[in-house]
Order: C-alpha cells, then structure tokens, then sequence
C-alpha cells in the first residue's frame, strides 16, 4: 500500500519522534540503524521529512535530526504519507486498473474504497506522540 519510501519515513519519523520525548538529537548513522534501512536511502527520506518541516535538521557538531516536542500532538501519519507519496494511497484502484471509478468499477472496488477510508481515516487521526509513547512503553517496536 505504501511505497518503501514511506515506510521507511513513517518509521523514521516514529524513531525521531520517541528520542525526541527526552530531547535528542540523531545522527543520519543511528536513525538509519534504528529502522534497519540504508544510510543513503534514509539520508533521502529525512530530506523529504525536513523540507515538509516534520522533523528539523541541524548541520554541524552539535546538529542532527530533531522534532519539536510540540509537534508531536499535531504531526499525524497522514502528513508523513503526504510528505513522501502524495495523496496516491487515497486515490486509484486497488487492482491497479487506470479506468476504474464509480461507473465503471472493477471486482473489489467498493470494498476497497471501504478499506481505503478507513486507512484514511486512521491516518488522519494517529499522532507521532500516540506511537512514539507507545514506542517508549514498550508496546510497540521498530525492528525485530
């Protein structure tokens, strides 16, 4: 459903998010171990991530990445989806026909379109701070 690409934003910005409740910040090296996905590729993935101002970036000695603590409540998953995909996971038909619509639909389109407003509705209404609490809890994990 989502592009390697996102995933691995999603769980950047989960990473972030969790060492952000005690005020750190990360080097490219330990996020991209973090969520177990490759330097250069995560290096990408937090540009597209600082650009749309969901995790901030600091060069130098003392930089790395970051997110402001207020932020947390108000980042949903959503924005990270947009961030990087766009609103493609809304949109098309989930056996990937170009044609597909309300007139003319395939096999599962109602059924998808079901699921597909869920998944948004879901998106829209998760916070960073809802999964990195959970991260920090211990009830949810990035690797296994």
């Amino acid at each position: 459903m989502f592009s390697k690409a996102c995933e691995y934003g999603i769980r950047s910005a989960i990473y972030i998010a969790e060492q952000a409740l005690e005020s750190k910040k990360l080097s490219l090296r330990t996020v991209a171990e973090a969520i177990d996905s490759p330097e250069a590729y995560t290096s990408k993935i937090l540009q597209l991530l600082s650009r749309s101002q969901i995790i901030t970036s600091e060069k130098g000695p003392t930089g790395g990445y970051s997110m402001d603590r207020t932020k947390l409540e108000k980042v949903t998953l959503s924005d990270i989806v947009f961030a990087i995909d766009g609103d493609n996971v809304y949109e098309g038909c989930g056996l990937g026909l170009k044609r597909c619509n309300e007139k003319k639909p395939c096999p599962v389109h109602f059924q998808f379109k079901k699921i597909r407003n869920e998944l948004k509705e879901m998106l829209e209404t998760t916070t960073l701070l809802d999964l990195a609490l959970g991260m920090k809890n211990g009830v949810s994990v990035l690797k296994r």
